[in-house]
């Protein structure tokens, strides 16, 4: 993504609110983390995945702050562990889950996990909406995403109308940015309802349809919330990304409030989405939005390094032992290469972090049998030690681990399921 910042300054557009950095809540030292990380789970061998639960408060009670009073729905697939969403869904200012996939969500609900479960995509899992439609319960409490018609033809498909529970709908808002007359494309290629006739086109034809009711509006600006405004080099680029967010924001923002004032006049919504960890501030700050969607934030890894609005503290990490020192400054430790999806690039790689100061060999990366380090906390490293690493992503961590163990100081307070160790694994 290139963008070219004009030498004049930007329309004034609506600022999000708290753009001051924040005070980041008092962390330790990285030499205190490895050593309480050590210590709660001397018990295990390594690989193993570890959760500090001081930091999870910390970005927890962060994002309630951020969202400024407005529900926080919780992206289960940034946590992928039954355990992790239960209790930030006990906390003041977190409500209802959007999930991955419609498996997920009639598992979360059967469970008794949650009653409020939007599926963040469309699907097209026919035992999976043959199931829904066929009960009062889980139809009732689950909302599925729509961003064309011939989703709820398969709908209809698998259960007739006549036959079948009303399906709850919501309908996703692509809020890419288009400039230059829409010959560019900035954000995620998701939705095709891209403009207010669009949207307004869908609703109608989801409202006089027997069988599904429209209670919500879904809109992401993933430009935004998923693009870091310090990237790694800043400068140029990091004054790139702000003005292009700045433009984007100005735009989407008077199209979305449009759009949801246009679709309210068809039916009654229950709710507007918005947003993710890396934009609450500017989301929150239109007042079309009734929620904010936020995860990754929770466990903070690599990819959320380099925003002005926050700084969460890194909760999530991983652990592989040291196998080898095949010379001075290098050691190799067994494993490792869990590598984040997306646009290949070094930021997708798994960072070193504990004992600080430890690097990838560009030449290998992280590998899927072994992985060499470099730097001088290298040498003080013996066979058997331990790395603590952190992922580029968040919820990806548990696809490679059936548990997370809880650390709180220096104790081991539990040791929960992930996903995969509840034998789910949903894509």
């Amino acid at each position: 993504m290139e963008i070219t910042v004009p030498d004049t300054p930007a329309p004034d557009v609506p600022q999000p609110p708290n753009q001051a950095q924040p005070t980041p809540p008092v962390a330790s030292s990285r030499a205190d983390l490895r050593h309480r990380l050590n210590t709660a789970t001397s018990g295990f061998e390594a690989p193993l995945a570890a959760v500090d639960m001081e930091a999870w408060d910390a970005n927890a009670a962060d994002l309630v702050r951020r969202a400024a009073g407005v529900p926080v729905r919780v992206a289960s697939k940034a946590l992928r562990s039954r355990t992790l969403l239960r209790d930030v869904l006990a906390r003041d200012g977190f409500h209802g889950v959007l999930a991955l996939t419609l498996s997920e969500a009639l598992w979360l609900v059967a469970t008794g996990l949650c009653e409020d479960v939007v599926v963040g995509y469309p699907s097209a899992d026919r035992r999976g909406l043959t199931r829904l439609a066929g009960d009062e319960d889980l139809a009732d409490k689950i909302t599925l995403m729509v961003d064309d018609v011939a989703q709820l033809d398969l709908v209809d498909a698998v259960a007739s109308a006549d036959d079948r529970a009303e399906v709850r709908v919501c309908l996703e808002l692509d809020l890419s940015w288009r400039p230059l007359g829409g010959r560019m494309r900035i954000g995620a290629k998701r939705s095709p309802l891209h403009t207010v006739d669009d949207i307004v086109r869908l609703a109608r034809a989801v409202e006089s349809r027997p069988g599904f009711r429209l209670v919500g509006i879904m809109g992401y600006e993933s430009q935004i919330a998923g693009v870091q405004d310090v990237p790694p080099g800043g400068g140029w680029r990091a004054r790139q990304i702000r003005y292009m967010q700045k433009r984007s924001w100005a735009e989407l923002a008077e199209r979305r409030a449009a759009a949801v004032e246009a679709v309210r006049q068809v039916a009654d919504l229950e709710f507007v989405n918005g947003g993710g960890s890396g934009s609450v501030e500017r989301t929150v700050s239109d007042p079309s939005v009734t929620e904010v969607t936020a995860g990754s934030g929770l466990l903070a890894p690599r990819l959320f390094d380099g925003y002005t609005s926050f700084s969460p503290r890194p909760a999530a990490f991983f652990a592989v032992p040291v196998v080898r020192r095949p010379g001075p400054g290098i050691v190799t430790v067994a494993g490792g290469g869990y590598v984040a999806s997306g646009a290949a690039g070094t930021d997708r790689l798994p960072v070193p972090w504990l004992p600080e100061g430890l690097r990838l060999d560009a030449a290998e990366g992280a590998g899927e049998a072994q992985t060499p380090l470099l730097g001088t906390p290298a040498d003080d490293l013996a066979i058997g030690d331990r790395v603590w690493f952190r992922h580029g992503k968040a919820g990806e961590l548990s696809e490679r681990f059936d548990s997370y163990y809880l650390v709180r100081g220096e104790r081991l307070v539990d040791t929960v399921a992930t996903y995969r160790g509840d034998g789910k694994t949903f894509l």
